[in-house]
């Protein structure tokens, strides 16, 4: 898999700055999704159904040593990252980054990459993902995993319902540096272990 090069933005001090200023309006419980493993805590602007699936805006929001919860890769999303507040450190292919609010971070398909919070307070992006396709519904489901009962004490998904997970969202993220033929090979019997285990405890 080819490494892409980083677009990194800083702004001009003194810039006015639309985003960083305007308030930022409470959103309904719905549209609010909380990840208990990785700390994210995410807040939809603009749903991809309000864009013609063009577009996914939200806002992200990291405590104190939260990240996301493993390095991955979108095949064919762009996600771009403006940090608004605290700081982020990133690793994107090759290259480590650290940003700062007013920092902007282009993350091109197929880069794999990874991201923490690198500061004492809160770290607050916004993120814009274009396009969107289902990467709603895959952060969503993602959080869903982090619940009572699974290994470790409740904090790590079963290994076949990480299957399921990337059977079914295939096509907005996946394993960095595998092959799409073997990885489908490794998931395929996870992900029928997970659909069985499923299809048993279905009222």
């Amino acid at each position: 898999m080819a490494w892409c090069p980083v677009n990194v933005q800083r702004r001009i001090k003194g810039e006015e700055d639309a985003v960083t200023t305007a308030p930022i309006a409470a959103a309904p419980p719905e549209r609010v999704i909380v990840n208990t493993v990785s700390g994210e805590r995410i807040v939809i602007r603009t749903s991809g159904t309000e864009t013609g699936g063009q577009l996914l805006i939200f806002d992200l929001f990291l405590p104190p040593t939260a990240h996301v919860p493993a390095r991955h890769a979108h095949p064919t999303q762009t996600e771009q990252f403006t940090v608004l507040a605290g700081q982020m450190r990133f690793v994107l292919g090759r290259q480590s980054m650290l940003a700062v609010p007013g920092d902007t971070v282009l993350v091109r398909p197929s880069t794999p990459h990874w991201f923490e919070n690198a500061g004492p307070g809160t770290a607050h992006a916004r993120v814009e993902v274009r396009p969107a396709l289902r990467m709603e519904e895959l952060l969503a489901a993602s959080a869903a995993l982090a619940v009572p009962g699974r290994l470790f004490g409740g904090r790590l998904p079963r290994l076949s319902d990480l299957a399921l997970l990337l059977q079914e969202f295939q096509g907005e993220v996946a394993i960095p540096h595998l092959p799409a033929v073997l990885a489908r090979a490794m998931i395929a019997p996870l992900d029928w272990i997970g659909r069985h285990r499923a299809s048993r405890v279905a009222p």
